[in-house]
């Protein structure tokens, strides 16, 4: 039998990639789906976008009834998700369902609904994480199918771990960095808090780079003026890794994550991770992340300080940060097989020697 179209939803993928679009782009391009044959749809704007998310692919699938409809990063419209099984959707997380207070408006009104009318109604899904799963078992139906899909982490920034142990030590600086947009949800006012714990203890030097683009809120207005922080804005490729190359550690003090890809991504320049003390956080740092409580900026800081005081801090965390690395990638290529057979078998084209 030949195989059913498979279209795959790129119409969200714009000029400047995020981190959700270079999953999309990493793991769902035709490339990463070889030997399955799949339609990629894009398009020329915001207008463009939801003509196609609403109207153009499920028309696509009404007139094709074999046909399948991957959805790597917006929930699948309320069309969409009509098709029940031919919808397969991408979860990265469920906050468009749990922390409505961290929702801009156009999320509120155009994401937050079609996603939990998919998570509520369809009967398959791809998860990024153990964690995401779990939650999601919570909402969707008893008896749905949920596919791990774990993304590999390629080192995206150019990073180089080969220098880091043999770094200065620390004095009175130490040189945090984040990633990611400057939004409620990133509760970077967080950090912002455990630097300024930092500057009143150990290390009235310390600094904080933020390198994102400011979202909704009032987050990076009030981050800009604090001592110590300076905020970026979105950066090329080349000017996000000399910040991470010239960074002693990330901190990540996200309310929640699906995943937080950045983070592993960092690691490949060997630099340890800060992150909250939380399921997911645990999940993807194992044991080279330094965990913490993001809502109490002095014990964050006391904990950090500690880690930072053994000499030969470095050159543990940067050997953790890459055998982490390594633990991730194979979890990441069975996911890839096992995505491969599942779309295999959904699009009726037989059995995949992979």
């Amino acid at each position: 039998m030949k195989q059913a179209r498979i279209i795959v939803d790129h119409s969200h993928c714009g000029r400047h990639v995020t981190g959700l679009e270079r999953i999309t782009l990493e793991l769902f391009s035709a490339e990463a789906l070889a030997p399955l044959c799949v339609d990629i749809v894009r398009s020329t704007g915001v207008p463009d976008m939801i003509v196609k998310q609403t109207v153009a692919m499920p028309a696509a699938l009404a007139m094709d009834r074999r046909a399948l409809l991957v959805c790597p990063n917006f929930p699948p419209s309320l069309t969409a998700s009509l098709f029940g099984g031919r919808c397969l959707p991408y979860i990265h997380d469920l906050f468009l369902m749990t922390r409505p207070g961290d929702l801009n408006g156009r999320a509120k009104l155009y994401m937050a609904p079609a996603f939990r009318a998919a998570v509520k109604k369809l009967p398959r899904f791809l998860v990024n994480s153990a964690t995401t799963r779990d939650e999601l078992r919570r909402y969707c139906r008893a008896d749905a199918e949920i596919q791990l899909y774990r993304p590999a982490v390629r080192n995206v920034f150019d990073l180089d771990a080969s220098a880091r142990g043999a770094a200065p030590a620390l004095s009175r600086g130490l040189r945090l960095i984040a990633l990611g947009t400057i939004e409620p949800r990133k509760n970077l006012r967080a950090a912002g808090a455990i630097l300024q714990a930092l500057r009143n203890s150990r290390f009235p030097d310390a600094t904080l780079d933020l390198v994102g683009r400011p979202g909704w809120g009032d987050d990076a207005e009030r981050l800009a003026t604090a001592p110590g922080v300076t905020i970026h804005g979105y950066q090329p490729l080349e000017r996000v890794r000399d910040l991470i190359q010239g960074a002693d550690a990330l901190i990540s003090t996200s309310h929640d994550e699906g995943l937080g890809l950045p983070l592993l991504e960092a690691q490949y320049a060997g630099l340890p991770v800060i992150a909250p003390d939380k399921a997911v956080f645990r999940e993807v740092l194992a044991d080279s992340g330094w965990l913490i409580d993001p809502a109490d900026a002095n014990g964050a800081a006391a904990h950090i300080s500690s880690c930072l005081a053994a000499n030969d801090w470095r050159s543990r965390a940067s050997a953790a940060a890459l055998t982490n690395i390594e633990r991730w990638m194979g979890l990441a290529r069975a996911d890839h097989i096992q995505v491969l057979r599942l779309l295999a078998r959904l699009a009726g084209a037989g059995a995949l020697s992979c």
